[in-house]
């Protein structure tokens, strides 16, 4: 994987990589030594564009530090396991819902910020946060399937893409118990949150049948499918950044069946050690131009009206990060399902041991 920060993407490697001139902060942070001018932000793998950091710091004077995750719920252990010192996390929706059952998240009444205004309340989607008091809807994609041309002219459905091993092609999957359920469920017709045991064995059974030809089940892929190593990949649309870079070579799409969307906010912790920087950068993402600088380096979507305006029309009008509505009524996103995600434990188990 190229590390460099021209070619990171909207959670295109879902782990934790070096950012040139940004500080990383450890496991947890000393106690007593956080400055006031300091900022800790705790985040998915490259899903900032480090000059918005940059450009916060330049205007604040206020240092940032950043660690990564790759899930949300490793981010969830690792808060619960005890580490301290983050200011600012980035959990999806679902997540953001658990945590403010758990009491983890502050209010920060960001919806009476003056920047607000330029948010898309159609993307206050928390059950725990209707009106925004406590987070900010940060950055929303889909997750589709990322080929290899020159293997795969044209691709357009879940179905294809299981089809593509017979035909002597690799394929991936990631390594994401809801996210490869979900693709049973939605070539089924059926819903990414349901806790009807007959549907999830529906979704288990076709799973494990594709199974065999599933080359691996990884956060890994970008690269295997750059080199042709693998055809085709389930992936986010983040990935879309490599699409443009190799137009000849990479394609990414939203199976026709359908897909799932993913939304992450930006949250403060109640434990937070620096809630008025963190305050300050939640306003300071508002501004349109912010926003958009980060959108064009990630390739997603953003909850900012006025920065769509700001992004080149390649972006702005691509089909994969801003689908039409027949398309984007096909996405789905997770909900948190309580005592029911333990359906999902058994039915995942199932599929990685059979």
């Amino acid at each position: 994987m190229n590390n460099s920060l021209s070619v990171t993407g909207s959670r295109s490697v879902r782990k934790a990589l070096a950012i040139t001139g940004i500080a990383l902060a450890s496991a947890s942070f000393s106690n007593g030594v956080l400055a006031e001018e300091t900022l800790n932000l705790y985040n998915w793998g490259e899903y900032i564009n480090p000059e918005v950091l940059t450009r916060f710091t330049e205007e604040t004077g206020i240092k940032v530090t950043l660690d990564t995750y790759s899930s949300n719920e490793e981010l969830l252990a690792k808060l619960q396991a005890g580490a301290t010192g983050y200011d600012i996390i980035f959990p999806s929706v679902h997540m953001q819902d658990i945590m403010a059952q758990l009491n983890l998240l502050e209010k920060t009444d960001i919806n009476q910020s003056p920047g607000f205004k330029n948010i898309d309340t159609s993307f206050l989607t928390a059950e725990s946060d209707p009106n925004g008091e406590y987070c900010l809807p940060y950055a929303w994609g889909s997750v589709g399937i990322l080929y290899n041309k020159k293997q795969v002219p044209e691709l357009t459905s879940w179905a294809d893409f299981f089809a593509l091993p017979a035909q002597g092609n690799n394929i991936a999957m990631l390594e994401d118990m809801r996210e490869v359920i979900s693709v049973g469920l939605i070539t089924h017709g059926k819903s990414v949150n349901t806790t009807s045991k007959d549907d999830l064995k529906i979704a288990q059974d076709y799973i494990i049948r594709q199974k065999d030809n599933i080359s691996a089940f990884t956060y890994d892929s970008i690269p295997m499918v750059q080199s042709g190593d693998i055809a085709a990949a389930q992936w986010y649309v983040g990935a879309m950044l490599y699409v443009f870079e190799n137009p000849d070579d990479l394609a990414f799409v939203i199976p026709k069946e359908g897909a799932t969307m993913y939304q992450e906010n930006m949250c403060v912790l109640k434990t937070a050690p620096n809630k008025s920087n963190a305050k300050k950068f939640l306003e300071f993402f508002t501004q349109p131009e912010i926003a958009a600088l980060n959108t064009k380096q990630q390739t997603n979507g953003t909850m900012n009206k006025a920065a769509i305006k700001l992004l080149p029309d390649y972006l702005r009008n691509s089909p994969s990060i801003n689908p039409p509505a027949d398309v984007k009524a096909k996405l789905q996103m997770f909900k948190e399902l309580g005592k029911g995600i333990k359906l999902y434990d058994r039915v995942w188990t199932k599929i990685r041991t059979s």
